[in-house]
């Protein structure tokens, strides 16, 4: 198999073009690339797109606009900044870069640019430096020329000292929106976030918080990224590798069976290397087109840890904490994207199948011999440990929704889930139904089910599935429009109790054993596949991460939250006496978990290695047991066994 194009160990390379940058411009999220490549991009997006108004990183599709908006896209790429700490830190034959003058691109001419102004953070050419020592206000200005910025990462740190604002031409930064991990100036805050709930005032805060955030534990986690892509990049390897064997032994052994029935097989063999010839040519450029992805990604990790690393080394504590925001917010962008690889990694095997016929191959026409079958199964790869960024999401109360009049007398809702377009359904155990909600929580419809559902959760667009407790059956419900039909049931040998979508079609169910044991069970559309064993006979809620990693599961009886992987191995066990009977379980956008505490009256929000984040304990309802959490506008429902007709809404903010 061809490799992919080999990586460089030499300095920060382009994620585009894998090669040493040439020109690296930075876009606003803070990824580089060569000025071409991203003009390349940005050309390739206009193609796609009419009126093109701003460009998606390669990287991490975060949208970035020209700072002259009225430029044609073909010169964008441009216009966005040189990024002079990434150029400083390439060999000296790759940074002699010509930079362009400031001034004069602002009129639209790219004139080479001779020398920098300290004071204006300005490059300028020989005519514009000439004018520039002239006038009153700047004659005493200092002035670096071009090639004295060149490979000095430590000039270029002091260059940009000031750090202004990149919409309000000249104002420096002073605040920092913790929101919305934006860089504010004075006018940026009094504008957009002198509302937002934490706002850090950089010069009296900016050392605490420098400290608090650890550049060195970032800057590994970075390279631990590299090291998780590098391993799936190896697991890619050793697939095609073994499935270039397969396709040799599949040839070897219709040679052998040709021996007895040579001339019926000839045309068999043919297909065959030419079916198997096919698959492996189509696996190896889709591999490929992986690896070179994952290459892309590594480049990408690698430049922030490069330049996070030169930032810590020789900037100051305003740059380092900028520095270190924006590549913290990076590090979600690379778990989903490495979370997205790892659900869609598939492999497959190839093997002949012999049509059953063959000892009667007189009467067997040549199509009819055999062919070709390809199984696909989900590979596991080796995990790593990451750690997660973490986000303290404060619980604030929004309202009050009753039922009563909506749903019908005397229901006792035990599940609640937010379905596509902000609607809600709950599952009514003592009612044997299901109620669908509107996003203002009107009634839509109900649906009879066969058996008391315990809990809900949704699958897809169009499907839910709901677990049935009585009857140790899963229904699989389609909720189109306002229209709720039932599609297919599942049995468990178990009862089903809490239920969580798990990715790739496939659930997370606990349940009760004949042992009178919990079981927690992953099960895919067509039944069973296997389950894990833990010391509990009450009935549990399960959630699982974003990742689809790792479960959560509340035991009721032993007051406690167990984690596990998807293998069954234990992770942590969360269990503190203020933690009393806990029921639902849930995860926000950040997987932080949130259980309720059933007898304690109280939600724990804990990050995702299982550590404490915060008690609720004012505002929650009497014996809280349902929990769902709407992710993209961080919005939470809860509801409670003392008056189970109320939806109890509350913010995460």
């Amino acid at each position: 198999m061809a490799d992919a194009k080999t990586e460089t160990e030499d300095g920060p390379c382009c994620p585009i073009c894998l090669e040493q940058f040439s020109i690296p411009r930075q876009l606003p999220c803070a990824h580089s690339f060569c000025e071409k490549c991203l003009q390349s991009h940005i050309t390739t997006e206009a193609t796609k797109y009419e009126n093109l108004r701003c460009v998606h990183c390669p990287v991490c599709r975060n949208s970035a606009s020209p700072s002259i908006k009225d430029r044609p896209t073909s010169e964008w790429a441009s216009l966005f900044p040189v990024n002079s700490v990434l150029q400083s830190l390439l060999p000296p034959a790759k940074s002699k870069v010509d930079r362009l003058c400031d001034a004069c691109k602002n009129e639209g001419a790219t004139v080479p640019a001779e020398g920098f102004c300290v004071v204006c953070k300005e490059a300028m050419c020989g005519d514009c430096l000439k004018f520039h020592r002239k006038q009153k206000m700047s004659k005493d200005h200092s002035i670096l020329s071009i090639e004295e910025l060149k490979c000095s990462p430590e000039k270029v740190m002091k260059l940009a000292e000031g750090f202004t604002c990149s919409e309000h031409h000249g104002e420096d930064i002073k605040f920092y929106c913790k929101d919305h991990n934006f860089p504010c100036c004075a006018t940026c805050f009094f504008k957009g976030h002198k509302l937002c709930s934490k706002v850090i005032d950089l010069k009296e805060d900016l050392p605490a918080m420098l400290y608090d955030s650890k550049p060195d534990d970032t800057i590994a986690d970075m390279k631990k990224i590299e090291i998780h892509l590098k391993k799936f990049m190896e697991v890619n390897e050793t697939f095609v590798n073994n499935l270039e064997l397969q396709v040799d032994r599949m040839t070897n052994k219709i040679r052998e069976v040709r021996k007895k029935i040579n001339a019926a097989l000839d045309d068999l063999e043919k297909r065959v290397e030419l079916e198997g010839n096919r698959i492996y040519k189509e696996e190896v450029i889709r591999i490929q087109d992986e690896n070179h992805q994952c290459l892309s990604l590594i480049h990408a990790v690698r430049n922030s840890h490069y330049l996070l690393e030169a930032v810590n080394k020789h900037g100051s504590n305003l740059q380092k904490f900028i520095m270190l925001e924006k590549m913290r917010s990076q590090l979600q962008s690379y778990y989903n994207l490495i979370g997205d690889k790892y659900e869609k990694t598939d492999t497959i095997t190839l093997e002949v199948k012999f049509a059953p016929q063959i000892q009667s191959i007189l009467t067997v026409s040549l199509s009819d011999l055999g062919k070709v079958v390809t199984t696909a199964r989900s590979n596991t790869l080796p995990l790593i440990c990451l750690r997660r960024p973490t986000k303290v999401c404060h619980v604030e109360s929004f309202g009050v929704i009753d039922l009563k009049l909506t749903t019908g007398n005397s229901p006792w809702y035990t599940g609640v889930t937010f379905l596509p377009g902000d609607r809600v359904m709950l599952a009514d155990f003592k009612n044997n139904q299901c109620i669908l909600l509107s996003s203002s929580y009107q009634f839509i419809a109900r649906h009879t089910l066969t058996g008391s559902p315990l809990n809900i959760c949704v699958l897809d667009d169009q499907e839910v599935a709901v677990s049935l407790y009585d009857q140790r059956k899963i229904q699989i419900l389609s909720v189109i429009g306002d229209v709720i039909r039932p599609k297919r049931t599942i049995t468990s040998k178990y009862t089903c109790d809490g239920i969580a979508a798990a990715g790739k079609g496939e659930m997370v169910v606990t349940g009760v054993h004949g042992n009178k044991k919990c079981q927690w069970s992953l099960i895919n559309m067509k039944g069973h596949v296997y389950s894990h064993q833990y010391v509990s006979s009450a009935s549990n809620y399960i959630a699982v991460n974003n990742m689809k990693t790792v479960v959560y599961i509340s035991v009721f009886d032993m007051h406690s939250l167990f984690c596990f992987d998807m293998d069954g191995r234990k992770q942590f066990t969360y269990s503190p006496d203020n933690l009393r009977g806990p029921k639902g379980v849930a995860v926000d956008r950040y997987d932080n978990i949130y259980v309720l505490g059933f007898h304690s009256d109280n939600i724990h929000q804990l990050s995702p290695d299982g550590s404490v984040i915060q008690v609720v304990n004012t505002g929650v309802p009497k014996y809280p047991s349902v929990i769902c959490i709407h992710k993209s506008k961080d919005m939470l429902i809860i509801m409670n066994d003392s008056d189970c007709t109320k939806l109890h809404i509350y913010q995460l903010k």
